[in-house]
């Protein structure tokens, strides 16, 4: 029988077990069980003799035994939109879950779907199959079936973002309504008047929570807004330049405008589509226009004097939804899994070379 690539046999010819690891090291079951979950109650010599043991026979905990021994999998997934680009938002948001689940027993799974089809199908899949004990979701809607039908079945999870349904739920989210208000005092700051919303999709919650900072900011300044809805983020970067160019085209056009997406390397590349619309419509960043943007990192000088950052911190998101979705699997009080990241300052003081 060929062996599987990756994976080692004991000395029997079988798959090593938690009996395999035990009458090497002359222990118990239970013990090398716990040792191999980090309980601080085993030494830390039995620990560290029992996980290298592990570690050299590639033991791996057979999954469908421990469901039905504790009626788990320690596998969680995070379910995630196929369109998001996986060289910014999605590899920060995976890396901050690794972090957390590296001192764990929970291994992570990513559930692709496509935004085009029914985002409940995955859902339905995980709960229905009980192929996990948590899920993490993002793109969340005011009213957002997804919630509901995990509350209704008992299902673990955590949410990137709230919603307005009235169910608690365990979530993180980054506070889009501060967000907006800070870039709008930033623009302000500069002596722009005519400000422009690069706006999320209107379906999606924190659209609600930037357009009403946006709004508010805008009347306490007495600024005016410039509507910019021919495109959303989710647009493509092609659609998004052209769009741009065609803003700055227009008689009234802003002299200020806010990204909501990621920056450079955010979703769908949208700082990157505004620069070259400017470009298209002769607009140059710092003088005619000033652009405040997200931005997924902190440390990233591309054109960083044609624009001010506000930092998101996706890894951190990612790992608090997983301490919030480890929580809800043990039980702990929603109330105690549920955190807001609110941003308190532009990140960078961009030299102006068009002000004297």
């Amino acid at each position: 029988m060929r062996k599987k690539r990756g994976a080692r046999l004991a000395s029997n010819g079988s798959h090593p077990t938690l009996k395999t690891i035990a009458s090497l090291l002359g222990l118990g079951v239970t013990t090398v069980a716990r040792a191999l979950k980090n309980d601080s109650k085993i030494g830390l010599k039995t620990r560290q003799s029992v996980q290298e043991t592990a570690r050299r026979l590639g033991y791996r905990p057979n999954r469908a035994g421990l469901r039905l021994r504790t009626g788990k999998t320690n596998v969680i997934s995070l379910v995630l939109d196929t369109q998001e680009q996986v060289g910014s938002f999605v590899s920060e948001m995976i890396f901050g879950i690794t972090e957390i689940l590296a001192d764990t027993s929970y291994h992570l799974v990513v559930t692709p779907y496509s935004r085009l089809k029914d985002p409940m199908e995955p859902i339905r899949y995980l709960v229905e199959t009980e192929s996990v004990d948590g899920i993490i979701i993002s793109r969340m809607e005011p009213n957002d079936e997804r919630v509901r039908y995990m509350v209704e079945h008992n299902m673990p999870f955590a949410a990137h973002g709230r919603t307005l349904m009235g169910l608690q739920h365990p979530f993180y989210d980054f506070d889009n309504e501060a967000f907006a208000r800070i870039a709008v005092r930033r623009l302000a700051n500069l002596g722009r008047r005519r400000i422009a919303l690069f706006a999320p999709p209107s379906d999606l919650s924190f659209h609600d929570h930037m357009r009403q900072g946006f709004r508010q900011e805008l009347k306490e300044r007495e600024l005016e807004e410039i509507r910019f809805t021919a495109v959303t983020n989710d647009n493509s970067i092609e659609q998004i330049r052209y769009a741009v160019r065609d803003l700055f085209n227009q008689p009234n056009c802003p002299d200020g405008i806010i990204n909501s997406s990621g920056g450079v390397s955010g979703t769908g590349g949208a700082l990157l589509a505004i620069i070259a619309g400017l470009a298209d419509a002769r607009v140059t960043p710092g003088r005619e226009v000033d652009i405040v943007t997200k931005q997924l990192f902190l440390k990233l000088p591309i054109l960083r004097e044609q624009y001010h950052a506000i930092h998101e911190d996706v890894r951190d998101a990612g790992r608090e939804l997983t301490k919030a979705l480890i929580g809800a699997i043990n039980g702990k009080p929603v109330d105690q899994l549920q955190n807001l990241a609110v941003p308190t300052n532009v990140i960078w003081q961009v030299p102006d070379p068009f002000r004297g």
